[in-house]
């Protein structure tokens, strides 16, 4: 199996949502549960996340997209008790920053 192929159906596989959004916050990946999580579904994909999101969060995104380019793996960004969002670093084999992901945990308990 192709190692993009792989990538993708362990991608589909997983039930919470996996959005990458590359160093531009340009939308390049949805997972299926991303697609069906929000309204408008693949039709983000290679959209801006800005276009998604009010002021604050916008503010939040590029300290934390400046945060990764200096060294930070992961960020929380929202702890409710519906779920936890992280933000996740994605870097090349030479740690290059890529792009970034939305991970989703359960809250704690």
């Amino acid at each position: 199996m192709h190692d993009a192929s792989l990538a993708t159906a362990l991608l589909d596989s997983l039930k919470d949502p996996i959005l990458f959004a590359d160093t531009d916050h340009v939308i390049r990946y949805m997972n299926k549960a991303a697609i069906r999580h929000y309204e408008e579904g693949d039709a983000l994909l290679g959209r801006s996340l800005f276009d998604c999101h009010n002021e604050d969060s916008r503010k939040q995104m590029v300290e934390i997209l400046a945060a990764m380019r200096a060294g930070e793996e992961e960020r929380l960004i929202t702890n409710n008790e519906k779920h936890r969002i992280f933000m996740r670093a994605v870097r090349d084999a030479n740690g290059e920053l890529l792009g970034y992901y939305e991970r989703y945990e359960p809250p704690t308990q």
